[in-house]
Order: C-alpha cells, then structure tokens, then sequence
C-alpha cells in the first residue's frame, strides 16, 4: 500500500465549494434536491472521495476521517438551511397568492340578463302598489268555470272553442290552460275582504301563431277594482294615470264603446303616445269596463250595494310599442342580446 493519502485537503475543499455554491444557486426546493443529489449523492465528488478511504495509510485514517467528516456536515448543514430558507420562502408566496381581500367588491361576471316582460310587469306592479292596490297571483292550469262561467262566456261562446284554447286531457275534467288572468280577479273575489283593489299580472295560452305580433303564450296585466261608489270615471282617472307613468306625462287616454262578456258598459282602450315610431299617434292598448252586475252576483256580492271597475292589457303589446319593437318574437328567443338593452344584467 502507498503511504501517499489519494485524499487531498485540497480536493475535499474543491467538492465542499462546489456543493456549497450548487445549494446556494438553488432558486427553489426542486432545484435544491436536485443539487443534493447531484453533490452528496452515490455519484458526487464527495461520495468518490469518500471510497477511497480504503487507501489512506492506516496512520492518515484518523485525521483523514475527520476532514471528510466535517466536509459532510459542513455540506449537509448547508443544504438543510436552504431548504429551511427556500421552504418558508416559498410558503409565504403561496399564502400571498392565496389571499382574499374580504373588503374588496368581488368580481362579477355577466351571465345573462333579466326578460324585459318580467322587469316590466315588475314596474307595472310597483304603479299600482303605489296606488294602494294588491297584486294577486293564480294558477296557470285552471278550471273552467273560472276562465268562463264566473265572467259570463256563454256556453257557445268562440273562446271556448278547442281553435282558441288549450284543453287538458281528460275533457271531463274542465282544466284548460287559462286565456286569460280575469280568474285570479274571480279568485280575489272569493277570497278577500272588500273593498277589493287587486292587479293581477301572469302568462296566459292561446292557440295563436308564433309571428311578429302574435305569441301563443304571452302575458297580460289585469286589474279589478270592487268598492262602493266606483263609476266610469274612477276608471278613466286610474288608467289616465297609469298610462302617464307608463308612456310619460304628456300620455292620455280615450275610450271607445265596445263589447266584453264580463263588463257592462265596457270599452276599448287607446293611449296618446307622444314617443311613437313615425310621430304621437294613438295606439289601442287595451279593453275596460265597469264589471257586470251578473258576476258581482256570480260571487255573492250585491250590485247594488257594490259597484266596480275592471280593466285588462298585454305586457309583450305595451313593450313592443313602448319600446318599438317591430318583432314579437325577438321576445321569445331567449337571445341575452336583446334582453341586455334593457338594462338588469346579472
């Protein structure tokens, strides 16, 4: 064996450096244990360095021993405070990349937009809560005798026909989808206390085809009005207001005879629209009338103690002029295009 040690000082020193500089170079806990691997592993410089201690002369093994011993540690504790650095290092960086700023607005992202028939009937309802009026709801499948008997269609009558509603199978049971929201007023009648002031806004059914000014589902607003007193010109004050909150405050009304089952006197209804395509013109907007003394007895009130008013019109109708809409279905379509012109994204 020679007595030349093939450890040097300076070659454990070159390995120490190279180590220390490896971790130290390190930006993050990849590349540290890839550096450690790379410097203490099977393969390092000072993993060879340590097999050749077999070599060293028996008199060199002490202090030979030692020098590669406190090369280990020196590399090992140098590892083991970087990745203490890099490990707290790189917690903080994920805790401020997770942090929430519960004071600040939370981003939004617009993912469709409120019907303009639902922001209207809402606006509609507000008109008349303002006026001190209820608004009342009823089902959609409804009976027979509230959609005819109760307002005085007569048995033949055209709306009864299978060619203008909707009947629900079986027959016998006289569900029809309702063509009209006047039940919900036969309803109130039934149920509440007078006077009765109630409006009555929903989505009705007929057998109509879908084009530019008819839909065969739609909705309308009626109102009904039972108190004692109540005459044409209670009528004719509360829709004139009603059509100056809708239409502006240069808006009135007119109205013309006409004929409705459930109504007597009744009346068409046309508003002066100052804002209308083409120039202020009047529109037809809808039918009115004081209610029959037949259905005020349908319902077990006396008419001659009780007196009212009842009035009805369509929501897609008054935001097609309102607004002048040329087509009906761009209603219908469900495109968030055209509901967004009206404002209530969500």
């Amino acid at each position: 064996m020679s007595d030349v040690n093939p450890i040097s000082q300076e070659t454990v020193q070159e390995a120490v450096a190279l180590a220390l500089a490896a971790c130290e170079a390190a930006q993050n806990l990849s590349e540290l244990k890839a550096a450690k691997t790379q410097h203490t592993g099977e393969q390092s410089a000072l993993a060879k360095l340590n097999s050749l201690m077999r070599e060293v002369p028996k008199e060199l093994k002490a202090e030979t021993g030692k020098l590669m011993g406190q090369a280990r540690g020196r590399v090992e504790s140098a590892y083991a405070q970087r990745e203490a650095v890099l490990a707290k290092q790189e917690a903080e960086a994920r805790l401020r990349a997770e942090t929430v700023d519960v004071t600040a607005t939370a981003p939004r992202r617009a993912v469709g937009a409120r019907h303009p028939l639902a922001q209207l009937m809402e606006e509609i309802s507000d008109i008349f809560i303002a006026m001190g009026w209820e608004v009342a709801e009823g089902p959609e499948l409804e009976h027979e005798w509230y959609n005819f008997d109760a307002l005085g269609f007569d048995p033949d009558h055209p709306a009864r026909a299978e060619a203008d509603t909707f009947y629900v199978s079986p027959t016998d049971a006289h569900l029809l989808l309702r063509t009209h929201t006047s039940p919900v007023q036969v309803r109130a009648l039934l149920d509440r206390e007078l006077p009765l002031y109630v409006v009555a806004p929903g989505r009705v059914y007929r057998t109509d085809e879908l084009d530019a000014t008819h839909t065969p589902v739609f909705h309308q607003i009626e109102g009904i009005a039972i108190d004692r007193g109540l005459t044409m010109a209670h009528l004719k004050g509360t829709l004139e207001h009603f059509a100056r909150r809708m239409f502006g405050e240069e808006a009135r009304i007119r109205l013309r005879p006409n004929f409705f089952p459930f109504t007597e006197p009744s009346a068409e209804m046309d508003v002066w629209f100052p804002n209308a395509r083409g120039g202020a013109r009047w529109i037809e907007w809808g039918g009115c009338g004081m209610v029959d003394p037949n259905e005020l007895l349908a319902v077990g009130l006396d008419p001659n103690e009780y007196q009212g008013f009842a009035f009805g019109m369509g929501i897609e109708r008054t935001l097609q002029f309102r607004n002048n809409i040329n087509d009906m279905r761009d209603m219908v379509e469900g495109d968030v295009r055209f509901n967004a012109q009206f404002g209530g994204l969500i």
